[in-house]
């Protein structure tokens, strides 16, 4: 279900269902999975959220999950009236289509009964469409990486994939970073663990060359964290808790990224800031790694030690979110921090929105 609010009352003024075959359907009736995580939308015309439309998208082997999520696109014109769109889907997803299980099924993890297929968070996307975005990068599971064509919203098309070697257990493709791909042609994309104490294989951050859509080129990956000396321990697998990348913020933050600078929450190695500047030899530059604070957190919620991570570039300032509270963090890597207030909102706003606030 998709609600949508005004943001000084908290009103709702739309509703939709992602049950785009039954779009009357009551609460109860619907079928589908519902929006995942974080819908991508930057104010324009075209919003894309990660959608199973029904029961059909069940090709999957992660057991608590019963859909295999794809892509829809959305018309924002009139945002008390939202439209659909199209629906995207890849090969290996539809249950009752036969090409989609022998794609399915010539997969290595079909059958494991442990790997997340599909999208969990929507399109990766550098630029809006409104502004003359043609591409989205599409972080699918076990399915792999694909890169979508969006220049028309209403007939979204793949472009080109890539597969990767099984990593069992946890996601094996959950996030993208585009915060580079306009200087560089390159994005960054991983997984991330669902178990602790490292019960599964580590989720390498790879770098994917998409200069040209069409043929992206693995080129390598992000060097693993490891502690510091003068640690109690050699290899963060002997911390408790889960270990492995989750993301490098949002692309609702100040200044959306900064060249050369990728700040990854590792869950119990907290933030590793790595410097890509030299994609060839990329290098952790700044760390910080929060305590354990048995006292102040329940047990279930332990694992998951540092979970998000927020920077606001033009104050050159992180935030790292933790199962415990929240950081404010600086370092030479961004630059001197401010703590006046910003000098301008964020996200730009027009004259007339300004005026009337």
């Amino acid at each position: 279900m998709l609600h949508f609010a005004v943001e000084s009352a908290w009103t709702l003024i739309a509703e939709r269902s992602t049950d785009i075959n039954h779009p009357n359907a009551k609460v109860g009736e619907q079928q589908g999975s519902g929006v995942r995580d974080i819908p991508t939308w930057f104010g324009g015309k075209t919003m894309i959220v990660a959608a199973a439309p029904d029961a059909s998208y069940a090709l999957t082997e992660y057991g608590n999950d019963l859909y295999s999520a794809g892509y829809q696109s959305w018309d924002m014109s009139n945002p008390a009236n939202p439209v659909f769109m199209d629906q995207l889907a890849v090969p290996g997803q539809i249950l009752s289509d036969p090409a989609h299980q022998k794609a399915y099924l010539g997969n290595p993890r079909a059958g494991n009964r442990t790997s997340w297929m599909g999208a969990r968070m929507s399109l990766f996307i550098p630029t809006p469409v409104e502004e003359g975005g043609k591409y989205g990068y599409a972080a699918m599971g076990g399915l792999g990486f694909y890169v979508v064509d969006i220049s028309n919203p209403a007939q979204m098309k793949v472009v080109s994939h890539l597969e990767f070697e099984p990593s069992v257990a946890g996601t094996e493709g959950d996030y993208i970073d585009v915060s580079q791909v306009k200087q560089t042609g390159l994005v960054y994309f991983s997984g991330y663990p669902l178990n602790e104490e490292c019960f599964e294989p580590y989720k390498d951050v790879h770098i994917i060359d998409v200069s040209d859509p069409a043929q992206p080129k693995k080129v390598g990956v992000l060097p693993r964290p490891v502690p510091p000396k003068e640690a109690a321990f050699t290899d963060f697998c002997q911390r408790r808790g889960s270990f492995g990348p989750k993301r490098t913020g949002a692309y609702t933050q100040p200044g959306i990224g900064r060249q050369g600078i990728l700040p990854y929450n590792f869950y119990n190695a907290g933030l590793q800031v790595f410097d890509v500047s030299d994609p060839q030899q990329p290098a952790i530059a700044a760390y910080f790694v929060p305590p354990f604070k048995e006292d102040d957190v329940a047990s279930y919620a332990m694992g998951n030690l540092s979970h998000s991570v927020y920077v606001e570039y033009d104050r050159n300032l992180f935030w790292l979110f933790t199962n415990h509270g929240i950081y404010v963090l600086s370092s030479p890597v961004l630059g001197q921090p401010s703590f006046a207030p910003p000098k301008q909102a964020w996200p730009p706003r027009p004259a007339s929105v300004r005026d009337s606030q």
